[in-house]
């Protein structure tokens, strides 16, 4: 997979731990399957952490299906590679190595309803269907205004940059 990151990552000071993940990229014309969460308004791709008895074809699928409903993942193919280091909250350790492993996939058949953790719930996330420039748009000016802006936007605006840059959606 390509490497996504526009620069190289660089570790924080600290004890430091690595988690995978596996993150999806849905389109439907010009539009992108993401997450809004009130609470940092935002849009993120859907996905999250990797669980130690998981592969990773399934950790996606089991995202999807917990963030927006969708009931079967199929033509998954590989994307690219985001490495980043965050501040941790818990704690054990001070950092995480995050490296989302990104993938486009389609979804087939119809949607439930989202089995978001409580986490989610209380963040006021969601899944929606929008076009991808807006959603770079908004994710640009929260990143120059907003002061609760989440760790990973800057992430999830340069993965949407190089999809919407490699795929020209307009």
């Amino acid at each position: 997979m390509k490497q996504l990151n526009l620069t190289p990552a660089k570790p924080l000071p600290g004890s430091c731990f690595e988690r995978q993940a596996a993150r999806a990229i849905v389109l439907r014309g010009n539009e992108i399957l993401l997450l809004y969460t009130a609470r940092y308004d935002d849009y993120t791709l859907p996905g999250g952490g990797i669980d130690e008895d998981e592969n990773i074809e399934s950790a996606l699928a089991r995202e999807l299906l917990e963030e927006t409903g969708a009931k079967s993942v199929i033509n998954i193919q590989p994307y690219g590679v985001y490495e980043e280091y965050q501040h941790w909250y818990k704690s054990d350790f001070d950092t995480v190595k995050i490296i989302s492993h990104c993938f486009l996939v389609e979804i087939c058949g119809d949607f439930t309803e989202p089995q978001m953790e409580s986490y989610e719930q209380a963040n006021g996330m969601r899944p929606i269907w929008l076009p991808i420039q807006e959603a770079i748009a908004h994710n640009r000016h929260a990143m120059a205004n907003s002061d609760k802006k989440g760790q990973s936007l800057r992430r999830e605006t340069i993965i949407l940059e190089a999809v919407a840059a490699e795929f020209e959606l307009n």
